[in-house]
């Protein structure tokens, strides 16, 4: 069946988080009409919104989908269709990529590649991400913290008294705890209800993400338009092959086709790879190879530090970061990783992954217990990738420097015992939770070897852009949204002065 071009705009955004919203509201100065097209649907207020059980044991909010792994077992992901993506129920940790993440970092587990520019290319862009993204935070504290052109927009979010308790004791065996970057207005969160922000989904209470922010931003253009309920089937490229003239796409039960001058891929990181590779027989942008390849999710393990003595009374907890082995391993050895805290786990959290134990006794080991996020860099592995099979995505996920993660989880058991916690348990995340997914269309110099060009371009199709986790080359050992936000930032500049203004002439 052909189906007719029903409209054709300048811009054509796929997908509204952080890297499509970001991207979108780079470029809406520039007067082009843009389009931007959600699967989902904006999110709204209900009881569910801070109810820990509804949302960690019921998976209220999770997608009704299933992926298969790389052994064929389905699995139920953890990505999230709204308006904002992923980042409606993130963390909201808006950190920088450290300035050496961007050469190459020998591990224990290989050396990454790198990226196609340092880190003094993208810092003006870190910093208007900042500022879009209303981030709190603080210079000096961390001593990986890279060059930064301008401070903070926003004082850090405070500790709480038992937090700030954590704070000195971690201090006192050697430790430089720092305040984690983070967007959230604080006061404005807890007006709705006294909950931690992490993985509580965000409904226009306080949280900065890339509805919020970003999509906010770009909407009070005129020439900006949201489209939600609208699932893109697959790319259609020009008779000559080198440009993208259009997409499929489905909204309200009825096929249709919308033409575009630019497109703008920013689906996620698995599914922007699966739509380039189901778009033609070999895959769009794909004479590399490489698309769907060099899957990344990081290694990461939730850590719990028990003191029978000390009740941690805190609401939030989010505010502190350690980087005391994020270069090396606090020996002159390879780099370990980040850790953070978590949000703060209750009994219903615990019980959603210790579900024989009753919830009075995890409750009780919850009062006591502080609770710590350990993240390490997974490096990049042209056999762990996203493939298609006709509708469903098959994730072979191949973890990489687990031997890094695991040092990294008992430097941090160490360091908690010797500030005093007798009890310190770790487990680490599994593929149901989506820990910054990234790497599947990454950028590069050559289109022998990646798909994109530094400026998120299609080797293959000089008007695609893709924009979302998907473009990075490494993974780094930090959360990533803050460098999309700045790439996507970056890309619409480069668009607005390049191809645009091409257009126009």
């Amino acid at each position: 069946m052909r189906l007719s071009q029903q409209e054709t705009v300048d811009v054509l955004v796929i997908g509204s988080g952080m890297g499509g919203a970001t991207f979108a509201a780079g470029l809406a100065p520039a007067g082009a009409k843009i389009l931007i097209l959600e699967r989902g649907e904006r999110l709204t207020d209900s009881d569910a919104a801070r109810d820990a059980r509804a949302i960690f044991q019921r998976g209220v909010f999770r997608p009704q989908e299933s992926w298969i792994d790389g052994a064929g077992q389905a699995f139920n992901p953890g990505n999230y269709y709204y308006v904002g993506g992923n980042t409606k129920l993130y963390g909201a940790v808006l950190i920088r990529y450290r300035a050496e993440d961007f050469a190459p970092v020998a591990h224990r587990g290989g050396t990454t590649p790198g990226w196609p520019f340092a880190y003094d290319e993208l810092e003006p862009w870190y910093t208007r991400a900042e500022q879009l993204y209303k981030v709190r935070g603080a210079l000096g504290a961390d001593r990986t913290e890279p060059h930064h052109s301008a401070p903070y927009p926003f004082p850090p979010v405070p500790d709480e008294p038992a937090i700030a308790a954590v704070r000195q004791r971690l201090t006192k065996v050697g430790l430089n705890p720092f305040s984690l970057p983070l967007g959230i207005d604080i006061d404005t969160w807890l007006k709705r209800a006294k909950t931690p922000w992490d993985a509580f989904p965000d409904i226009g209470h306080g949280k900065m993400d890339a509805e919020s922010c970003g999509i906010a931003c770009a909407l009070a253009y005129d020439n900006v338009e949201l489209r939600t309920g609208t699932q893109v089937e697959r790319l259609i490229t020009g008779s000559d092959g080198k440009r993208i003239a259009g997409v499929e796409v489905v909204h309200g039960g009825e096929p249709s086709v919308i033409g575009a001058k630019i497109v703008v891929l920013a689906a996620g990181a698995v599914n922007s790879a699966a739509l380039l590779l189901r778009s033609s027989e070999r895959g769009l942008a794909n004479r590399s190879d490489a698309v769907g390849r060099h899957f990344m999710n990081h290694n990461a393990s939730a850590v719990l530090a028990i003191d029978p003595r000390v009740v941690n009374d805190s609401i939030y907890q989010k505010t502190i970061g350690i980087n005391d082995f994020y270069l090396d391993d606090g020996r002159g050895g390879p780099p370990l990783g980040n850790i953070q805290l978590l949000g703060r786990v209750t009994a219903p959290i615990l019980k959603s992954s210790m579900r024989l134990a009753p919830e009075w006794a995890l409750g009780f080991m919850s009062r006591h217990a502080v609770d710590w996020y350990a993240m390490s860099e997974d490096l990049p592995n042209p056999d762990s990738r996203v493939t298609v099979d006709g509708p469903r995505v098959r994730l072979d996920w191949k973890r990489s420097n687990w031997a890094t993660h695991l040092a990294l989880v008992a430097a941090l058991k160490e360091r908690l015992r010797a500030a005093g916690y007798p009890i310190v348990l770790a487990r680490a995340f599994d593929r149901r939770t989506p820990s910054h997914q990234c790497g599947t269309v990454r950028i590069g110099r050559d289109g022998a070897t990646s798909p994109l060009d530094p400026f998120c371009r299609a080797h293959d199709h000089e008007n695609l852009f893709v924009v979302d986790a998907s473009f990075l080359p490494t993974s780094a050992a930090v959360n990533p949204s803050l460098t999309i936000a700045a790439q996507a930032l970056r890309v619409a500049d480069h668009v607005a002065k390049t191809d645009l203004r091409a257009h126009e002439a």
